[in-house]
């Protein structure tokens, strides 16, 4: 009887031990198989889309090792430019630099430093509707708009209902605050209570209300179009937009460049305004491959839009500029320390502007989609 007890036992011994081993006898098993699929599945994966070359690549991680590793612990980013450090501004373009390259405030790489911009600027964000922080104040509007830019994109991609909720509301907030502020003529300055308007913030303004409403936010639609008309009555006859509807100076490359990435953000492809604008952009602008540009004015800036303008323009022009501007970026990176200094503001800056448009033909940007 003791033996058949002991038997017993021994059967039941084996039994669990059979079971807590199962899981790792069928990995161990089907190791094999698995290790030839991924094999081929690797093979069988998209390459990298063809713009993006491995000095690309290579210059492509070391600004991105640059912008992680000088992130600040609150999750912002400044620059260190002469001019102040526009903390809201600079942690929206460098989040957004991020999200160029794949990741989201929930998954990819670096999803946790654009899930610790995103809580910045959420913690930025006023009952009045203004993204701005104390010290950037008597600037800000420039900054409300990328961060209104950066939150849409991080929108659709946030996973926590709450965190999403959250976003919305700031986001309602800050297109009420942008409306409130939209001048008698269309257009916006440095401050919400300026009365007053100039071409950069306002495309600044036109482009975040774009990605909103792309975002399924709701944006009056008075204020688009009071925007759109400021923009065509800043128009000179070459095409170009000068700083200001009132103003009567000349046309400025890098506001132009601005304001046809916002007729196309509009779908306005054939819009004849665009398409004059287009052409002085393209005559000023366009880099060529041995030299940077007949136009120095606020490089980076100017074609932060310039790139987006291109590529929406379609493949013909976007096969002509991006391996030129490629080339000038590549040239322009501090090797060593994988950061670009743009337009005197500063690394963070540069370093953010120029990783956008080299990610470019990653398409993970929705408001930079065509």
């Amino acid at each position: 009887m003791r033996k058949v007890i002991e038997t017993t036992r021994a059967a039941r011994s084996v039994r669990r031990t059979i079971a807590a081993m199962m899981p790792v006898l069928l990995v161990v098993g089907l190791w094999g198989p698995l290790h030839g699929v991924a094999q081929d599945q690797r093979t069988a994966v998209p390459s990298e889309p063809p713009e993006i070359t491995p000095a690309v690549r290579a210059a492509i991680e070391r600004g991105t090792r640059y912008l992680t590793s000088t992130q600040n612990r609150d999750g912002s980013w400044r620059t260190h430019g002469a001019t102040g450090g526009y903390p809201v501004a600079m942690t929206s373009l460098a989040g957004l630099a991020l999200m160029a390259g794949g990741s989201t405030p929930a998954q990819g790489p670096y999803a946790r430093n654009v899930s610790s911009a995103l809580t910045f600027i959420l913690k930025s964000a006023r009952r009045d509707g203004l993204i701005a922080q104390l010290e950037e104040e008597s600037h800000c509007m420039h900054g409300h708009g990328f961060a209104m830019l950066f939150l849409a994109q991080c929108y659709g991609m946030e996973e926590d209902p709450r965190r999403q909720a959250e976003v919305r509301l700031v986001l309602q907030r800050a297109i009420e605050l942008t409306a409130r502020s939209q001048s008698a003529a269309g257009g916006w300055l440095y401050t919400p209570d300026a009365g007053g308007d100039e071409g950069s913030v306002t495309v600044t303004q036109v482009q975040a209300l774009r990605a909103c409403r792309n975002a399924g936010l709701a944006v009056p639609k008075r204020v688009i179009d009071n925007s759109m008309m400021y923009l065509e009555r800043s128009a000179n006859p070459d095409g170009g937009i000068r700083y200001q509807v009132s103003d009567t100076g000349p046309s400025r490359p890098a506001i132009t460049a601005a304001a046809v990435a916002c007729y196309f953000n509009a779908g306005q492809y054939d819009n004849p305004r665009a398409t004059r604008a287009l052409s002085f952009i393209e005559l000023h602008l366009a880099p060529k491959r041995g030299q940077s540009s007949r136009y120095f004015g606020h490089y980076f800036y100017a074609h932060l839009y310039m790139s987006q303008v291109m590529y929406l323009a379609g493949q013909d022009r976007w096969r002509e500029y991006y391996p030129a501007m490629r080339q000038v970026l590549i040239e322009q990176q501090d090797k060593s320390a994988g950061s670009w200094d743009g337009d005197h503001v500063g690394t963070t800056y540069g370093t953010a502007v120029a990783l956008i448009i080299l990610q470019l033909p990653y398409k993970n940007l929705p408001i930079m989609q065509r």
